[in-house]
């Protein structure tokens, strides 16, 4: 058995201390934070969002040590700057019309491409990041990991609201994320070169 690495990124909400809404002040606590985060923090399509993220860790215990670490200092840093931020899947009531984009080759490629679909892709996420050093063994490891998506999905619902409305789903984020490609459970490979193709 290879020794797998791990790598954790979260998306947080930048939000208002008496409103409560969703803020574009991404830049904000990415400036204040860089003293100590400048690694970590990262812009996001929207600028009511930052992303921070773990580097490469060896094992469970030392991702969750920094993970916890880099938390205590984004809480801190987003304090500093009279500002909050929260996980969640969306936000309960702000409305994506209202949030600005990023301003960046990348962003601005997607919205060009996607329109409303991109632009009200205002979801926040945990992605779990693992390096598996061969590639071959990667393979086998998602065919065997789709049984267990829907069941990891299952016990990680969150998001029942959207721009103020109870939606009637437990996760309204998945039928947010499901209008972008290359989403869902991935396809069955049969070999490498197959997945390559």
């Amino acid at each position: 058995m290879h020794q797998f690495t791990i790598g954790i990124e979260e998306e947080y909400q930048i939000i208002d201390l008496e409103s409560r809404d969703l803020v574009s002040h991404v830049s904000k606590i990415i400036e204040g934070g860089k003293a100590v985060l400048s690694e970590n923090l990262k812009h996001e399509m929207h600028e009511s969002m930052i992303e921070m993220e773990t580097g490469i860790c060896q094992n469970i215990q030392e991702a969750q040590a920094e993970l916890t670490n880099l938390r205590r200092h984004l809480i801190n840093t987003a304090h500093e700057q009279g500002l909050r931020v929260s996980g969640g899947g969306t936000h309960p009531f702000s409305n994506w019309e209202h949030n600005t984009i990023t301003n960046g080759e990348r962003y601005n490629k997607i919205v060009d491409d996607m329109g409303d679909v991109a632009r009200g892709n205002l979801i926040f996420g945990l992605h779990v990041h693992i390096g598996i050093p061969n590639r071959e063994e990667g393979v086998r490891i998602q065919n065997v990991m789709r049984y267990f998506l829907p069941h990891v999905y299952a016990l990680s619902v969150n998001s029942p609201f959207w721009i103020g409305r109870n939606t009637g789903f437990r996760s309204y984020r998945q039928e947010i994320f499901v209008k972008f490609p290359r989403t869902g459970i991935p396809s069955y490979f049969n070999s490498l070169a197959e997945f390559d193709s």
